[in-house]
């Protein structure tokens, strides 16, 4: 909704201010769907030339991100806080049990109470290799730290590859919007024998090509850029936390002591009080 209402203020400012200084719309919208057709269609052919079919599908479904916002919700934190709880508990109580969870999470109960968490592959791929190289007596925590900080950088360094090409686009659109200028220029001089009037209107109307790769670039793709990274950003929390109470449960803390470390660390936006968290574990005890 946020993204909407900015969408719509910046039009309403620049084409209202624009209208209220008496200016009018008419030279734009003549010349609006062939400046767009040259900027647009430059920039999008740019962005193909410089991406693989995998990023493209992947830069436009992030765009979404700007409008729906991070995946995980505050609920989720908590969650996921209560998911590796269960599986902390189990491990120090059981670790035969816990082998059956980790190695088959899709049919797992235990999983099953958390299907948002259980949906996303990376998330359990974390969780699960984990766990499972600490049953395996992998006891060194720094070393696994340092395996889970390696393999959370390249993952999300990947995921901002969306980010980076429609910061690329952006950064390419007022120098499009310049060549479409240009093109408006020397169509003008070929009617150089032209009245002032007429002349003037296609000088105007070649300026156009220069106010919509700037507005563009600045107004529209350069925002949608660093909505998504911000997203991602904040996405890119909730692995990070699963690192912080895994690493915590292999320097041998009690599974009390690793879920406060991860809450501690939780974004505060997005942080569960301690008397709310208490009775999320309460009932996956209860569970």
């Amino acid at each position: 909704m946020l993204g909407l209402i900015g969408i719509v203020v910046i039009f309403v400012m620049v084409f209202g201010g624009y209208i209220a200084a008496g200016g009018k719309m008419g030279i734009i919208m003549k010349s609006l769907p062939f400046e767009l057709v040259i900027i647009g269609g430059a920039a999008v052919g740019a962005f193909l030339l410089s991406n693989d079919m995998p990023s493209v599908k992947r830069t436009i479904r992030d765009i979404g991100k700007v409008f729906k916002g991070p995946i995980w919700k505050p609920a989720d934190f908590r969650d996921l806080l209560c998911l590796l709880y269960e599986l902390i508990r189990l491990a120090k109580q059981n670790p035969v049990q816990l082998e059956g969870h980790i190695e088959a999470p899709e049919s797992s109960d235990i999983f099953g109470r958390y299907p948002r968490i259980q949906a996303d592959h990376e998330a359990m791929a974390l969780i699960c290799d984990t766990l499972r190289s600490a049953s395996m007596n992998y006891d060194d925590p720094h070393q696994v730290e340092e395996v889970l900080e390696k393999r959370i950088e390249a993952n999300f360094h990947h995921a901002m590859h969306s980010s980076h090409a429609l910061q690329t686009m952006a950064d390419g659109l007022p120098a499009l919007g310049i060549v479409a200028a240009v093109l408006g220029v020397i169509k003008t001089m070929g009617s150089i024998d032209q009245p002032p009037e007429v002349l003037g209107k296609m000088i105007g109307g070649a300026l156009v090509g220069t106010f919509l790769g700037v507005f563009l670039a600045y107004g529209l793709v350069g925002p949608f850029a660093a909505r998504v990274k911000t997203v991602i950003e904040e996405d890119a929390h909730f692995y990070q936390l699963i690192r912080e109470v895994l690493v915590a449960n292999m320097h041998n803390h009690t599974a009390s002591i690793c879920i406060e470390v991860g809450r501690q660390n939780t974004p505060h936006t997005m942080r569960p009080g301690f008397s709310e968290l208490e009775q999320a574990l309460k009932g996956a005890k209860a569970a």
